[in-house]
């Protein structure tokens, strides 16, 4: 008999997180080895477990799942990664693929599809919610060159990415050196590359671009919903 495939649920919305944590549980071949509420636990706890795959939450606030996945699956081959989203943006999705993901399935589809996809990338293989593939095969058919595309085209470091979505979520220079261990000098120099490669014209575009690219969302920005922190 086939061994239970060892899962690590990330989910920063504690309703969705239990009510998938409990119908994952009742399914014979899942064995759920960890509940993970934002990027930083997910990546503890993998490294603790090292399970066979993480369903991975792609926004979340602090440290976002596509970091996570990159940490994830750099460190650990062994560990496979599916990801999991509102998000259909082109961008998002290549850049789960390239930090690293097998898989990418929107939260509209329903438990049988999602099943479908943890059992299809256990085995070794890809999946894309139908809906993503065509996103995918419409955008390379059709070459966007909008002003957003061009944009998204502009390559981020994952250092970047972090330090956009932190930026976008309220925290000011001092608390974003203090989280990611650098000096307020780095970060500065990180902020001026990132609006001068972005061509963003201060906080106010830059907070857009995060949440048009699914770094962020409404609900994690400027922290609980207060106001945005001088920097």
């Amino acid at each position: 008999m086939t061994a239970a495939i060892e899962l690590l649920l990330a989910e920063d919305h504690t309703l969705l997180r239990e009510s998938l944590a409990k119908m994952l549980a009742a399914e014979p071949d899942i064995n759920i080895v960890g509940l993970a509420e934002d990027g930083l636990s997910c990546v503890k706890l993998a490294r603790e477990h090292r399970p066979r795959l993480v369903l991975m939450d792609v926004s979340m606030p602090g440290l976002g799942g596509i970091e996570a996945t990159r940490r994830i699956t750099s460190e650990l081959p062994g560990t496979r990664v599916l990801c999991l989203s509102m998000h259909d943006a082109h961008g998002m999705v290549s850049d789960a693929i390239a930090a690293g993901a097998s898989g990418y399935v929107l939260k509209t589809c329903g438990f049988d599809t999602l099943k479908r996809a943890i059992l299809a990338i256990d085995r070794n293989h890809a999946y894309l919610s139908p809906k993503i593939a065509h996103v995918l095969i419409e955008d390379y058919r059709q070459h966007r060159a909008t002003s957003l595309e061009h944009v998204r085209v502009v390559r981020l470091t994952p250092r970047e990415r972090e330090i956009v979505q932190l930026l976008a979520e309220g925290y000011g220079t001092r608390e974003i050196a203090e989280r990611l261990h650098v000096s307020q000098k780095t970060v500065a120099t990180h902020r001026e590359n990132i609006m001068s490669k972005l061509h963003l014209g201060g906080v106010a575009e830059l907070t857009r671009y995060a949440l048009q690219e699914g770094l962020t969302t409404l609900e994690n920005g400027y922290r609980a919903g207060g106001p945005p922190l001088r920097r």
